[in-house]
């Protein structure tokens, strides 16, 4: 047996722990809406995060210029944010979570929860720092020094993926969608997330 073929082999299955540990080990992809109308929610969920996205490039372009400065590089994250902050002065609860498209959230979260990862997901949720009773608005930036909670992969397989830009996080009981740079609130869906106590 050959050092390369070896050296293959331990990178595969090197690969193969890390993804089991990360929650990913039961599918390379999300799962596909259950019926025509979920892919429909997911559709119109998609167009409006591309909404998004496309005012956001016309207005802040897509990343800060790179840059050795630790201060340029803040003050230009903050430029970004402003500026999309402005073009979406009017921006609510709700333009991107639709009612419809909230409920969907709800159900996929819910079944993530009661499904066979389910203890895993709820365990991970409770022992992750709290963050409770924190503010959140949508066009507001996600406090600084808070503890951004991270959403636990094999809840993620079940909601629909997004741009790199943009990420969900939770906060208490409520899923948020924030935009990673400007470290932006983009939209907030309350209520999304119940655990049995």
């Amino acid at each position: 047996m050959s050092m390369r073929y070896i050296g293959l082999a331990l990178r595969g299955l090197c690969l193969a722990v890390v993804l089991t540990a990360a929650g990913l080990g039961q599918s390379a992809s999300p799962a596909p809406p259950a019926t025509a109308v979920d892919a429909a929610v997911v559709k119109d969920f998609e167009a409006r995060v591309t909404k998004y996205m496309d005012l956001r490039k016309k207005q802040a372009g897509s990343a800060p210029k790179p840059t050795n400065s630790a201060d340029k590089l803040t003050k230009a994250k903050e430029d970004i944010g402003a500026k999309i902050r402005a073009a979406r002065a009017d921006a609510r609860e709700g333009d991107i979570f639709s009612p419809e498209i909230a409920a969907y959230f709800r159900k996929q979260i819910a079944a993530t929860l009661s499904g066979p990862h389910g203890k895993r997901i709820q365990a991970s949720l409770r022992h992750a720092e709290p963050i409770a009773g924190l503010a959140i608005k949508v066009n507001d930036k996600y406090p600084e020094g808070v503890a951004l909670q991270s959403t636990p992969p094999s809840l993620l397989l079940n909601l629909p993926p997004l741009p790199k830009e943009l990420e969900y996080r939770i906060v208490d009981s409520a899923l948020i969608l924030r935009d990673i740079t400007p470290n932006l609130i983009v939209d907030v869906l309350r209520d999304a997330i119940h655990m049995p106590q």
